[in-house]
């Protein structure tokens, strides 16, 4: 089983949503945001190569996966095979222009 460790960044980004999930739309769509985070982890916990590679930062090193979390928003992640570790890198509203995601990730 994969383990997973969150950037600072990521985690930060990941604590904003809720926040402003909570202040916009109420406890239970902040809820949500925890119970996708949860399903995603034990996802990739169990399968840490099951979502698909993230087309926009294909020309990177390392090799990037993304998936969906709260519709609108892309978790972005790489698998160390060697390491068993997966490290959660981004969390990118897909509303904004994709060189926005190619600047983000270094």
């Amino acid at each position: 089983m994969a383990t997973i460790k969150w950037t600072k960044k990521a985690e930060r980004i990941f604590f904003e949503r809720i926040e402003e999930a909570f202040v916009k739309f109420g406890l239970s769509t902040a809820k949500k945001w925890q119970t996708e985070r949860m399903r995603i982890e034990h996802q990739l916990e169990l399968y840490p190569e099951s979502y698909k590679p993230e087309a926009l930062l294909a020309d990177r090193k390392r090799f990037y996966r993304s998936c969906h979390i709260m519709k609108r928003f892309i978790l972005v992640y790489y698998y160390a095979k060697s390491s068993d570790v997966i490290h959660v890198v981004d969390i990118w509203d897909s509303r904004q222009a994709p060189e926005n995601l190619k600047k983000r990730i270094k």
